[in-house]
């Protein structure tokens, strides 16, 4: 067994970071067997010098990132600073200098992962990123090489445990999204400014991330389109009880069937209750994957918080620091299918449309006649009217995502149509 220690560099000490360097210190005999050579904590670089970060020795704080990076002796980088700057070019530097790099950091890699992996790949080094998506769910190494030999259609999933614990117990307990919103704030689970997760941009770039592994192509964030979940409401749920759904905000990635495009999306959705993900509860994430010939896969398990997401990044380190021993790389980018991204108006599915109308003879025939138009055939109408109110709820078959938007806007033209109340595809079936 080598005896001199592989270097590893902490570029961030948060929440993951802090658990990061408890788990090296505390495992350090455990990741000495595995790896092959011992692994030493050789500098932390934070923002804060002055905080005090137990178990950490305060001789390894610095503020000074670049300059540790540059020192000459780091083998392996982490980084869990998170955001796009300095992150990208502490990575960058990192390469330049010869150090493999671990990363958590989902908005970078989805916005810059092509150029970082081209870096990587240039110096022959490794960048792994597992810890990127759904926390310590094993998800990037299994798609990226477990299911290499295998053809992935599609990819379905919840991948933003704030979201699932406020859609949750809107769910279970008839809360508003506000109401339940508080209680995520109050238990931990959500931000003081909850807008990158509510408004499914930390879902998104999660979407972008797993959709260029899975198709083996690049797919920029600003690819996947997004909607986020704040307008879903307890009506919502009412209808997807009575339609034996649930609402989960979720990330679709899927192959089109002639297998010459791709489309990524995140959005609130209706699903039955008989469908894996339906079943998951609270903050935790899911991801249910359909391959060719391995059929349909599902992982599950804690998708954030600090324990949870330094397994992730630990087990990344073990992998890089193998590598470095055996003066190999692990699989990088894949982007030989290079293929494009549709538009959203070219998704097709199934959609619960809620609409307020005059309660009067001949409405019914008037919004029938509106989808008829448009393309997209219904399937089931609902109807409550009271005191020349009415509200009216369509489920259609399943029609592309254009012609369903050119039906909404006839919709509200129509002089009986008080207002579109809630539009919610429906997914899973």
């Amino acid at each position: 067994m080598r005896t001199r220690p592989l270097k590893v560099a902490l570029l961030g000490c948060g929440v993951v970071g802090s658990e990061v360097a408890r788990i090296m210190t505390t495992h350090a005999d455990d990741l000495t067997a595995r790896i092959g050579a011992p692994v030493e904590l050789a500098g932390v670089a934070v923002r804060r010098p002055s905080k005090v970060r137990e178990g950490i020795d305060p001789a390894l704080i610095t503020t000074d990132a670049t300059a540790l990076l540059k020192r000459g002796d780091i083998d392996v980088a982490i980084e869990v600073i998170g955001g796009i700057e300095p992150a990208r070019t502490l990575i960058t530097t990192a390469f330049e200098h010869g150090i493999s790099v671990v990363s958590a950091n989902k908005a970078l890699l989805a916005q810059d992962g092509a150029a970082l992996h081209a870096a990587a790949g240039q110096a022959g080094l490794d960048l792994y990123y597992e810890a990127a998506v759904a926390g310590a769910i094993p998800l990037i190494r299994p798609l990226r090489e477990s299911l290499a030999g295998d053809k992935i259609n599609r990819v379905m999933g919840i991948v933003n445990g704030t979201t699932n614990f406020i859609l949750d117990k809107m769910d279970a307990t008839g809360a508003g999204y506000q109401e339940a919103l508080d209680e995520a704030t109050a238990l931990g689970y959500a931000e003081a400014d909850p807008t990158a997760d509510v408004e499914g941009y930390d879902a998104a770039a999660k979407a972008a991330i797993l959709a260029g592994i899975a198709f083996h192509t690049r797919v920029h964030l600003d690819d996947v389109y997004r909607e986020g979940m704040t307008e879903v409401s307890a009506a919502d749920f009412a209808s997807a009880k009575r339609m034996g759904c649930t609402i989960k905000l979720l990330a679709i990635l899927e192959r089109a069937a002639d297998g010459e495009s791709v489309t990524a999306r995140v959005h609130p959705a209706m699903i039955p209750l008989s469908h894996p993900l339906a079943s998951v509860r609270e903050a935790y994430n899911a991801v249910f994957v359909e391959a060719e010939a391995a059929g349909r896969l599902m992982f599950y398990g804690p998708g954030a918080g600090g324990a949870p997401t330094a397994s992730a990044v630990l087990g990344d380190l073990v992998a890089v620091c193998r590598n470095k021993l055996a003066e190999a790389t692990g699989p990088g980018e894949s982007a030989y299918t290079q293929l494009p991204v549709s538009p959203m108006g070219d998704v097709v599915t199934r959609y619960h449309i809620s609409l307020d109308v005059a309660d009067k003879p001949g409405v019914l025939a008037q919004v029938a006649t509106c989808f008829a138009e448009h393309g997209v055939s219904i399937d089931t109408v609902r109807q409550q009217g009271k005191d020349g109110e009415a509200s009216l709820v369509v489920v259609t078959h399943r029609a592309p995502d254009a012609s369903l938007s050119g039906t909404v806007e006839a919709l509200r033209k129509l002089d009986t149509v008080r207002g579109v109340a809630s539009i919610m595809r429906v997914e899973g079936e």
